[in-house]
């Protein structure tokens, strides 16, 4: 009888672990992700000029 009990609890801690692996992946996809933002023109313009720094 008390391997019966013993499995059962094997059992019900494998579908927790299962039920939050698959909670933690739901969540996961779904939340909201930053979208990248248009550069202004004076962020494009210090980013030109870094990059051209680095080649003289």
């Amino acid at each position: 009888m008390e391997q019966l009990n013993w499995g059962y609890l094997q059992l019900g801690l494998f579908a927790l672990a299962f039920g939050g692996l698959q909670i933690w992946w739901i969540g996961s996809t779904l939340r909201r992700q930053r979208l990248p933002r248009p550069l202004s023109e004076r962020e494009f313009r210090r980013s030109l000029e870094r990059i051209w720094k680095k080649h003289d």
